[in-house]
């Protein structure tokens, strides 16, 4: 039972879990007090708050209630896509996110999803356009309630097969691309949009779709971007949300009751934030969270405050718990880091109208897949440089020897690769797709100018700090006469 209300997702404001949902509801009398509770919750303390923020008038919003037949996605996965890049606002492609279980641990931030990133051209060309994949830990999922008076759902642990397996296959990925697209092309604008993939029937639901409400509305007159002036310990990272640098005091909330603790310019951390939290947000310099992806309803909640979040740390409360400030960059790709202590950072303005134009074509050197949707904003005239090495090192971070011959390495390191390696055939498969999916990440935010590929040249030194590495390269005094290496193919080689 879901809520429609006329102020739900105009083009400048999303309300995103301001109203109330209610799952796998039972019997005439139930549905008939969930839609009474539905309607409530139109002046509930968060959708006041939040219509305050926003400037609406309390009553011009009317509500209505929509009751939707239940996909046993309890049985199978769901999760949210939509129709561009949630941070950039790159919008060649549709960015999924999936987990098992019904959609709420989701939209609720109480998982770490698995997510993707389809390339709407390849796709409209029917060729494979899964441009890249991120396993999540998806550490449990919500599922129907026994025949129960007081619950209609329940909360459960995964299994350590789903945990370490992706929650939708390849053609379901792009099944639901292909969904989207149709979805974006009927509103004539990019689109949010909720699934569940039915565990029973092997069906695809679209269970709803509304506007996206911030990166579609940001005109490309000017970039503005945020630079780290210094570095410093890494206390925890996460998924980043939001392209911007927040420094402060650490607040560590626990529960509800010590919101009041967060002062105008705190860092808020947390487990996990709801949209009941949206007032205390909105003071915040930046959040952390445990748990969470970059489409739940805290993390477009956030983007429209503009403020940079980092979700699905894991361990986060624990990390900050004894630490006074620290610095939250979401501004060097889709890893956001928290630093200890407040260091400095700049702020650019890029007015692209002033850049004069050149009698001559400027290309650009990207080595970092993660900011190819970013950079592409940008003027020019494709890539004139994609080292290997770089994409290596921040997609794959593995020794090549290292996951051709595990025997060779200690325990940990073989723990450590298992883990990167999961949702893959083994991880050889895993080296060979994040190295496709690095290339083809850039190749596809610069299309249709060339992108120049230059194969790998690592020296010896820097294949020794790849995980692994130390136990297949030797250790060297003197890292400026380090060993270079050159792949040849066999064929034609005497």
């Amino acid at each position: 039972m879901r809520s429609s209300a006329t102020a739900e997702d105009l083009p400048d404001a999303s309300f995103a879990g301001q109203q109330e949902t209610f799952l796998n509801v039972r019997g005439i009398a139930h549905v008939l007090t969930a839609v009474r509770e539905v309607f409530a919750s139109l002046f509930n303390d968060r959708a006041i708050a939040y219509r305050v923020h926003q400037g609406y008038d309390h009553s011009d919003v009317a509500l209505s209630v929509g009751i939707q037949q239940m996909v046993r996605s309890d049985l199978g996965s769901s999760g949210v896509m939509f129709t561009l890049d949630t941070e950039s606002g790159y919008d060649d492609v549709v960015f999924i996110t999936a987990s098992w279980g019904l959609g709420e641990t989701i939209v609720q931030g109480a998982v770490n999803p698995d997510e993707f990133y389809v390339h709407k051209p390849t796709l409209r060309a029917q060729k494979p356009a899964i441009l890249r994949r991120k396993i999540g830990s998806k550490a449990s999922k919500m599922i129907y309630a026994d025949d129960s008076a007081t619950e209609t759902t329940r909360v459960i642990e995964t299994t350590a097969a789903e945990r370490q397996n992706f929650s939708l296959s390849d053609a379901q990925i792009e099944e639901l691309a292909q969904q989207a697209i149709r979805i974006e092309q009927h509103y004539g604008r990019p689109m949010d949009i909720e699934w569940g993939l039915d565990g029973e029937t092997e069906e695809l639901w679209i269970l709803q779709a509304r506007p996206e409400t911030v990166k579609s509305r940001v005109t490309q007159q000017s970039l503005e971007r945020y630079h780290l002036q210094e570095t410093a310990l890494v206390l925890t990272e996460g998924r980043s949300v939001g392209q911007k640098i927040g420094s402060g005091t650490v607040r560590v909330v626990n529960s509800i009751s010590e919101l009041d603790s967060v002062k105008t310019g705190d860092i808020l951390v947390t487990d996990m934030t709801d949209p009941d939290w949206e007032p205390v947000m909105k003071r915040a310099a930046a959040i952390v969270t445990n748990r969470g992806g970059r489409t739940c309803h805290a993390a477009i909640i956030a983007r429209e405050l503009g403020i940079p979040a980092v979700v699905g740390c894991g361990d986060a409360t624990r990390q900050l718990s004894k630490i006074s400030t620290a610095t939250v960059s979401c501004a060097q790709g889709d890893t956001g880091y928290v630093y200890q202590g407040k260091l400095d950072f700049e702020i650019e303005t890029v007015q692209l109208g002033d850049m004069p134009k050149l009698p001559f074509k400027i290309t650009m050197n990207v080595g970092n897949p993660d900011r190819a949707f970013d950079f592409q904003k940008l003027p020019h005239a494709g890539v004139g440089l994609a080292r290997l090495e770089f994409i290596i090192n921040n997609t794959i971070g593995i020794h090549p020897k290292a996951l051709l011959h595990r025997n060779q390495i200690p325990q940990n390191v073989r723990d450590q690769i298992n883990t990167a390696s999961a949702g893959y055939a083994d991880p050889t498969d895993f080296f060979v797709r994040k190295l496709a999916e690095g290339i083809s990440t850039i190749t596809a935010a610069f299309s249709p100018h060339p992108v120049i590929v230059r194969l790998s040249d690592f020296k010896s030194n820097e294949y020794a700090n790849l995980i692994g590495g130390s136990a297949f390269e030797p250790h060297e005094e003197n890292q400026c006469s380090a060993e270079r290496r050159i792949s040849i193919p066999r064929r034609g080689v005497s």
